[in-house]
């Protein structure tokens, strides 16, 4: 069995594979040994990658070194995919992850990956198996925190993903949700089809933590892949064979 660690800016998430299967996966606030401890006890880990946006957890890096063969996922490791970005030790272990994902699970085509998380990232692999770059954007809640914090009087307003909010804000809550929420879909929308035009037989991924609120307001056609990362932190472990 492998572990798949990604550290993001909020919370630290891993996923137990057997073969192409998650059969358990988390997220913690912080790295605590007891419990990863507990996960080397129930599972038999041949393998880790670890990927983080933030600086490395040497306590973290040291037990998992102690416990199994490890993979620290940085602009040097081997990938399925020609990096064609022009900084590639500027990025994001989670932009690399989604298109080591959509190289190996979308051989060939056109992909556009939408990750909505703290921030919405737009990657694109081209059908010669490149990564050309993307995007970045404020993600919805990083909007609204802006909106209270860089005004005096907005207050700091959270969607809640049930019902889409009404064009028309009737105060300033609902205002804010309006124009939060639809200029986020409009946003997303409105790249996938520049994308498109650009590029034929686009297929279009959206990952992320927000995903859920997005994937069925989109006119476009989609496909939610809620573990798209750690599906391509798996395959890049994969490629890269044993360690």
């Amino acid at each position: 069995m492998k572990l798949v660690i990604d550290i993001g800016n909020s919370l630290i998430k891993w996923a137990i594979f057997d073969k192409s299967k998650i059969v358990e996966n988390n997220s913690y606030k912080d790295f605590d040994q007891n419990r990863f401890e507990e996960l080397f006890a129930a599972y038999s880990i041949k393998s880790c990658v670890l990927s983080s946006v933030r600086k490395p957890i040497q306590e973290m890096e040291s037990f998992l070194r102690e416990k199994t063969k490890l993979l620290i996922l940085n602009h040097k490791t081997k990938l399925p995919f020609n990096n064609k970005y022009l900084t590639p030790n500027t990025l994001g272990r989670d932009r690399i992850a989604v298109m080591a994902a959509a190289s190996l699970q979308f051989s060939k085509k056109n992909v556009l990956v939408i990750d909505a998380g703290t921030s919405i990232t737009y990657d694109f692999l081209n059908d010669e198996n490149e990564y050309l770059g993307g995007g970045i954007s404020p993600g919805l809640k990083m909007r609204f925190e802006a909106l209270n914090q860089f005004t005096d009087n907005l207050p700091l307003v959270s969607f809640k993903g049930d019902t889409l909010p009404d064009l028309i804000g009737g105060n300033t809550e609902t205002s804010i949700l309006s124009g939060v929420v639809m200029g986020f879909i409009k946003e997303i929308n409105g790249i996938i089809n520049a994308y498109e035009l650009r590029y034929d037989n686009l297929t279009i991924i959206i990952t992320g933590g927000d995903h859920k609120y997005f994937d069925k307001l989109l006119k476009n056609k989609t496909f939610a892949a809620p573990n798209f990362v750690m599906e391509g932190l798996k395959g890049i472990l994969d490629f890269n064979g044993e360690i």
